[in-house]
């Protein structure tokens, strides 16, 4: 019988005060922006997990190969007893091909959509009834402090879908050091990184012909028009996407179809036509520039693979001791 799902929340009553509080800082600066992580409300979850079924986009599939190959030597790696956390768990899909070759304890799937967190791991409790599955509501762009049953001997943090690429390489080195410093001497990190490659499979990837990217992007606004006290209207709007080669990033945009004002929050915002709302990046890597990145805060390379069209890389970090 499957365990009961340990829930833990850490978000609270926090979700709209957030929101409302970068939205109208976002909206008020210059160039305007907002973080990605305001993306995955329910809707916005689901639209990514439909992302990942497109066949442009080549990360989801991909990095599911490099793991199904790999899954073996990371459990070696992992050790025997190692639990097993999950940043931005979304649908939970190849955190299965780790549960199975490692068969640890305990899981923690940590997201910041509590609903789709809720769904997931319920799904994995029923589908694993050996498995002790906690949940954490979290955002963990900030500092977050693990449930007491995870600080543990040697736990392994898996970060799935090369979402290290939406944080500026600051902020990536800003996220690894907050692993580092939540595991113990041994603890290891598995991170997937979207290697640099072409233009253009990049810039198909974010522009899937079905448009469920648009959408997902799109959904942005929907989600400050349903939760904050805004007459912003998703239509005048388009999403782009394109490839900023001196910077080595993906860049998604909402862009005005028209010069006009929006209300938020009792304040208004103009957008003249063609200006744009820059809701994300995806940066890219070399193998040699994610490893440099990683040794700054201390981690150790214990180990890399990549597909053979050197698409997409997984990488194995160890805090050392």
């Amino acid at each position: 019988m499957a365990l009961a799902i340990r829930f833990h929340d850490q978000l609270a009553d926090r979700h709209v005060s957030s929101l409302r509080e970068e939205v109208l800082a976002g909206f008020a600066a210059t160039p305007k922006a907002i973080a990605p992580k305001f993306f995955y409300d329910r809707r916005g979850s689901e639209l990514f997990e439909a992302i990942c079924l497109q066949p442009e986009y080549y990360p989801t599939r991909t990095e599911e190969a490099i793991l199904r190959r790999a899954a073996g030597e990371i459990a070696e790696l992992a050790g025997p007893g190692a639990e097993l956390i999950e940043f931005g768990s979304g649908a939970s899909r190849k955190v299965r091909l780790l549960l199975e070759a490692m068969r640890p304890r305990r899981y923690l799937g940590i997201d910041i959509s509590e609903d789709f967190l809720r769904a997931s791991t319920h799904r994995l409790a029923a589908d694993y009834p050996w498995l002790d599955v906690h949940a954490l509501c979290a955002d963990f762009c900030q500092d977050l402090a693990l449930p007491r049953a995870f600080r543990c001997e040697r736990p392994l943090a898996f970060f799935p879908g090369s979402s290290i690429g939406n944080f500026t390489p600051a902020q990536a080195q800003q996220f690894l050091a907050r692993v580092y410093a939540l595991l113990p001497a041994g603890g290891g990190l598995l991170v997937g990184v979207d290697l640099v490659k072409e233009r253009a499979t990049l810039e198909r990837a974010y522009n899937d012909a079905a448009g469920v990217t648009a959408a997902f992007n799109l959904n942005l606004l929907e989600r400050i028009r349903r939760e904050l006290d805004s007459d912003i209207d998703p239509r005048a709007f388009e999403h782009r996407a394109w490839f900023n080669a001196a910077q080595s990033r993906i860049e998604m945009h909402l862009v005005s179809r028209q010069a006009q004002e929006v209300r938020i929050e009792g304040r208004c915002f103009r957008f003249a036509r063609g200006e744009s709302l820059h809701s994300e990046n995806s940066y890219k890597y070399s193998l040699a520039s994610f490893a440099a990145l990683a040794r700054s805060v201390g981690f150790d390379n214990q180990a890399h693979w990549v597909d053979p069209a050197r698409l997409f890389s997984v990488h194995y970090l160890r805090r050392p001791g």
